[in-house]
């Protein structure tokens, strides 16, 4: 009974990451494939993706390199410019707007050093340690008030790094890990399960 009870285990360990991992990629897929209602494809695409299935991707991929190829020439950007110029003038959008641009800019930017590193910092008291990871160096108001080097930390939450919190540290209490940043990560979203090699 214990073997099979090990073996049934194995097989769930197996299957459902696998199963999640389909229904979470059917999920995306599905949710950019209706981005465009099939009433406002021109009636060729409309009846083509009755055909073929994806022709909605298809179309908001086109879309966003379209646009991406806009806004990286003078014009684009001078027009990229007043659209967000006038957002910023809703009440109550422009701080979401703001907010959502700045977290985009720094992650999605090819010269992003968004998580430069991952550290071992004693958090939330001494005597317990967590992964955290450095968003960069502090130089500023701050660090001349404290006297000290300051660090900026990025420490997620488990299983969802996407919420965590923002603190500064010293410098001298922060230990920095020879691994890597991604296996950092795999570390806290599988909450210590994964451990890196």
């Amino acid at each position: 009974m214990k073997r099979l009870r090990n073996y049934f285990i194995a097989g769930l360990l197996f299957w459902i990451p696998l199963g999640l991992s389909v229904v979470v990629v059917k999920f995306f897929l599905e949710l950019l494939d209706n981005l465009v209602p099939a009433e406002y494809l021109p009636k060729t695409l409309f009846d083509l993706s009755n055909v073929i299935p994806g022709v909605g991707i298809i179309l908001v991929l086109l879309v966003i390199l379209f646009t991406g190829t806009l806004v990286n020439n003078f014009i684009g950007r001078k027009l990229l410019q007043l659209w967000e110029n006038l957002l910023n003038k809703i009440p109550g959008f422009r701080n979401i707007y703001s907010a959502l641009k700045q977290l985009s800019d720094t992650i999605l930017s090819p010269s992003s050093n968004s998580f430069k590193k991952a550290l071992l910092i004693e958090y939330p008291r001494k005597g317990l340690w967590t992964i955290a990871f450095q968003t960069g160096d502090y130089h500023g108001e701050i660090e001349e008030k404290i006297g000290q080097d300051i660090v900026n930390i990025y420490v997620p939450t488990t299983p969802n790094p996407t919420s965590g919190f923002f603190i500064m540290l010293p410098k001298n209490e922060v230990i920095e890990l020879d691994m890597h940043v991604d296996e950092a990560f795999k570390l806290v979203i599988s909450t210590g399960v994964v451990t890196p090699k």
